[in-house]
């Protein structure tokens, strides 16, 4: 059984609740992935995304029309615009289990957390696009 564990990114990028969205701004700027989780006293509490913190930010931030009122959207609290409660999955979970939340409830990715509710690891889509990939690949001889 291949399990969630060996498709998994490990050591996920965390924020507090309690950060702002100027933090998550810089995380998201310097990396190519689409969610931080958001940790509170060790253990998960949400999700935010790159899609949750462009609608939460002014449109002019960075450009010749923005103004101090654009840059006070930079002070949101991450805990104004995140998921709260997600699904989460264990790393000794199969991937399939992984599949079915993703078609079941239209997630994009699926925190993976410890028997503490720490993260331990995160599973998007295109973790497992990516292995079924490499696995084609092996297949064809590619």
């Amino acid at each position: 059984m291949l399990t969630v564990a060996k498709l998994m990114s490990t050591n996920p990028v965390c924020v507090s609740p309690d950060d702002t969205l100027a933090v998550v701004k810089s995380i998201f700027d310097k990396v190519k992935f689409h969610h931080i989780l958001v940790v509170e006293q060790g253990a998960l509490v949400g999700v935010i995304s790159d899609r949750d913190l462009f609608k939460g930010l002014s449109p002019h931030i960075g450009t010749a029309a923005e103004t101090s009122r654009d840059l006070a959207t930079l002070n949101k609290k991450v805990h104004q615009l995140m998921h709260r409660k997600p699904l989460s999955l264990t790393a000794q979970h199969s991937v399939m289990d992984a599949v079915a939340l993703f078609n079941q409830q239209g997630v994009s990715c699926i925190p993976v957390v410890n028997a503490r509710s720490a993260p331990i690891g995160i599973l998007s889509w295109r973790d497992i696009m990516r292995a079924l990939d490499k696995s084609q690949s092996k297949e064809t001889g590619e």
